[in-house]
């Protein structure tokens, strides 16, 4: 039933836009658009028209609205939560007019913002999707009160008193026994009452409902007993689960607990000063001392160190930094005061990335997890009706006592409780998400997030692992591999002026040189006439003379023609910068390294039955080239982005399940085109890190194999859990049916199969290693 609503919504702060809101607006913008529906339990938008419309236009439209969400968290969408309020009262500068021409309607969490038209219009509209928005906050900070994580310990508390006050009713007996029975059942139902209230002011009901209802119903026959022992196990295994959320969320807040809020700030005299880590924009120069964490992401420009990086990559290894290498925010310096220079604020640091990414997964559920949340309120009420029907059947049909239970024959009062307590869903409602959670906690610890329970389930059915080269199969920086002279000798002198010259540009070649300068320790030349020559390279002047720095061909255009001449030809794979002074002729050869892991994580997913597919834009010779080093399954080189889409539909079209890893803007499409998308988290471009369903922090493909394994074992949780629950259900209902079950027997069965299916979840947060799972 739809319900409209004209509550206000809860998003007040000027600047704020609520999506009911920016909906409205677009919809007075553009007047093709008559409805527009919000289902963010199946992820889908639909827009309605009426007539020919442009879709591209309105589809562009819709999301440049949806975007303006970006500066609010997931929780504020009120309409991407299928929450009961509107927001009319959001924009006090819309015309009231127009507000009422606009209509907002809920049912079964789904949203229609709609006009107001004639009744027969709706028949005439066209309806078509739009992808849905991924609107993940720019800077997400987790709650400093962690109370929620310690809210299982007063449920155990409540549980354990209701079950010695049971047991003190069951062995003192008599009319004494009923105050130590009602102590108990207070105990054990606070709780629940707490959930089924709730679920009264919603209009719902839920398992916590039915368990009081038996709890009340056992107590009215007599049977005070055996719900003294079903509040108890019920409770019980409610701070279980409660315990099993709380591991999980101090899991993923430990990452972030001791994450500093100054930093040290150096001034243009040297002079430190502390100031706010919010504060900090690149350029700023900081120094770090040993113990401290790097408060944002920058660059050693002065010192040397080690890097403890555990709690980003999951890597023990200490990391040695010394200058031009780049350090990440959360990560601990070890041992040497070291100078640097931020390369980012805050909200666009590493750590930054993983809280929005982890924030983001806490809220975008498994495909099983949605079929069990619509199915558990659903089933709910039909097990009340199975009840009541059943009732009567037990009573009239089979003559049954209706209330009181005999020493030979039970109630038809108590065989409908003992048939509610064993058809409760709570084992199946609790089998999915338990284990997701439990997964995406035990992942991020080791620089692995999982965007929702989707991507938990869906890693584990790919067959085909298609991959970038540049970043992902190989590092994404180039890399000084050598310094050549002609004549030889005079290799530093090359470096030297090579370093003098790129230093004061911004191409990616000139950023290997430079850094390769710093390592070297080479000091800059004093240069003149300094000038950038478009597509050709860079001159100035030293010593009264030209230095040339830039292609082959332009350098050889010159006095030293025959010298290039002589000079081998680049190998594939390399990069060469040429460069000259007078006489003085040489070049710079950089590389892109491959992966130190690449090859045995190639090898190890053909031995997990996987195909393995390079999609490049590289030239088809250093395609062949990765292709032979790797012993990769296909290479296809010389790809644009839409014929990297194009290959990625192509193995899907087969009815092979794809996923993509990458980390530049031109694999942005591809990753989405994707069964799951996979984006190298440190250095991948915001367009990469939107579309992926898995982030891999710090680049770390070795831990692809990793999720992909925990995504295994966790569907392997998921359907034990799953069978766990249902086969539970379906054999205590069956004995039920025919009454020959008692209640208490009933009650120690359906909690029984609660507290195993939590257990087996935690079995998730406990594996050590990635080496546990492959043997799980």
């Amino acid at each position: 039933m739809s319900k409209t609503s004209t509550s206000a919504c809860p998003i007040t702060e000027p600047g704020k836009h609520c999506i009911i809101q920016l909906v409205t607006e677009a919809m007075r913008e553009e007047p093709a658009i008559e409805a527009v529906k919000i289902d963010p339990g199946h992820q889908a938008i639909s827009v309605a028209t009426l007539g020919k419309a442009n879709d591209a236009q309105i589809e562009h439209w819709l999301n440049e609205q949806f975007h303006k969400m970006q500066d609010q968290t997931a929780e504020q969408c009120c309409a991407l939560l299928g929450e009961k309020h509107s927001c009319n009262e959001c924009n006090p500068e819309v015309d009231p007019k127009q507000r009422a021409r606009i209509t907002v309607q809920y049912a079964s969490g789904t949203t229609t913002v709609a006009r107001q038209t004639c009744p027969t219009a709706p028949h005439f509209w066209r309806w078509r999707q739009i992808p849905f928005p991924k609107l993940v906050p720019r800077q997400v900070h987790l709650p400093e009160d962690a109370s929620e994580e310690d809210e299982w310990k007063g449920q155990l508390v409540a549980a354990s008193l209701c079950g010695v006050f049971g047991l003190i009713a069951f062995f003192v007996g008599g009319p004494a026994s009923i105050l130590w029975y009602a102590l108990s059942f207070l105990a054990g139902s606070w709780f629940a009452a707490q959930e089924v209230r709730e679920g009264l002011e919603e209009g719902t009901l839920d398992v916590h409902f039915l368990m009081l209802a038996v709890a009340f119903g056992s107590a009215s026959i007599g049977a005070w007993a055996e719900g003294a022992t079903l509040l108890f196990l019920f409770s019980f295994s409610g701070a279980l689960e409660h315990y099993a959320m709380g591991r999980t969320q101090r899991e993923i807040r430990s990452l972030f607990k001791n994450a500093p809020k100054t930093a040290i700030l150096l001034d243009a005299a040297g002079n430190e000063q502390s100031v706010p880590v919010d504060s900090l924009q690149a350029g700023m120069r900081l120094l770090v001392k040993p113990g401290e964490q790097f408060p944002v992401d920058a660059e050693v420009v002065k010192g040397k160190t080690s890097s403890d990086e555990s709690n980003l990559t999951g890597e023990a290894t200490p990391v040695d930094k010394t200058v031009g290498d780049g350090v990440l925010a959360g990560t601990i310096n070890l041992w040497g005061s070291v100078e640097v220079t931020v390369l980012r604020p805050a909200s666009q640091s590493a750590l930054q990335k993983i809280i929005t990414l982890i924030h983001e997964a806490q809220h975008l559920k498994a495909p099983s997890q949605r079929f069990t949340d619509r199915f558990g309120t659903k089933y709910t009420y039909a097990i009340l009706g199975l009840s009541l029907a059943m009732f009567f059947v037990w009573w009239l049909g089979f003559g049954h006592t209706p209330f009181k239970s005999t020493e030979l024959d039970r109630s038809a009062f108590y065989r409908t409780m003992t048939l509610l307590v064993v058809a409760s869903p709570c084992a199946l409602v609790l089998s999915i998400p338990s284990a997701v959670l439990a997964a995406i906690a035990w992942s991020a610890k080791r620089g692995i997030l999982f965007r929702g329970g989707a991507a938990v389930e869906n890693l584990a059915s790919i067959q085909v692992v298609a991959m970038d080269k540049t970043g992902t199969l190989t590092t994404g920086e180039l890399q000084v591999d050598r310094v050549e002279s002609f004549p030889p000798g005079r290799e530093r002198e090359v470096a030297q002026l090579a370093f003098s010259l790129e230093r004061l540009s911004t191409h990616p070649l000139a950023r290997a040189i430079t850094r390769h300068g710093k390592h070297e320790q080479l000091s800059a030349l004093e240069l003149e006439q300094f000038e950038s020559v478009t597509g050709l390279g860079l001159k100035a002047q030293y010593q009264g003379q030209w230095v040339r720095l830039g292609r082959r061909e332009w350098v050889a255009d010159g006095p030293n023609v025959a010298v290039l001449a002589k000079a081998p030809p680049t190998e594939a794979g390399y990069a060469e910068v040429w460069i000259e002074h007078g006489q003085l002729v040489g070049r710079v050869l950089m590389r892109d390294d491959i992966r130190p892991a690449a090859r045995e994580v190639v090898e190890k997913l053909r031995a997990l039955g996987l195909k393995t597919v390079m999609l490049t834009g590289d030239h088809q010779a250093s395609a062949d080239k990765l292709q032979k080093e790797l012993a990769l399954d296909e290479v296809r080189a010389g790809l644009k982005p839409e014929q990297k889409v194009d290959a990625v539909a192509g193995f899907s079209k087969a009815g092979q399940k794809v996923a993509m890893i990458g980390d530049g803007v031109n694999d942005a499409p591809s990753l989405a085109a994707a069964d799951v998308g996979v984006a190298m988290g440190a250095r991948g471009s915001d367009a990469a890190l939107e579309q992926a369903e898995v982030v891999l922090m710090h680049d770390r493909l070795e831990n692809f194999l990793t999720a992909f394994q925990l995504s295994q074992r966790a569907r392997q949780v998921i359907r034990q859990n799953v069978a766990i629950s249902l086969g539970t259900v379906v054999v205590l209902v069956g004995c039920a049916l025919f009454g020959t079950i008692p209640l208490t027997v009933g009650v120690i069965g359906h909690e029984g199969s609660t507290v195993l299916v939590v257990m087996n979840s935690l079995r998730l947060l406990m594996t050590r290693g990635p080496a546990a799972l492959k043997a799980a």
